[in-house]
């Protein structure tokens, strides 16, 4: 899971793999595989980074060498 922060500052934690796509125009918004949309304070590249030292931490870069 990454943690994401929503506009209000709440922070929630996020399942990665359930993440179809990201939008940034302006505010960040992951868009989730079921079509929910959530906008997060933090930007694309944040969300990025997070999102690799996640699948490094699960050994996910192993299978896709």
């Amino acid at each position: 899971m990454i943690e994401v922060t929503r506009l209000d500052g709440r922070t929630y934690h996020v399942n990665p793999h359930q993440i179809e796509y990201i939008e940034s125009n302006p505010d960040t918004t992951l868009v989730m595989l079921s079509g929910k949309r959530l906008v997060v304070c933090e930007p694309f590249e944040q969300i990025l980074e997070r999102i690799v030292s996640y699948r490094r931490l699960i050994g996910a870069f192993k299978n896709e060498e």
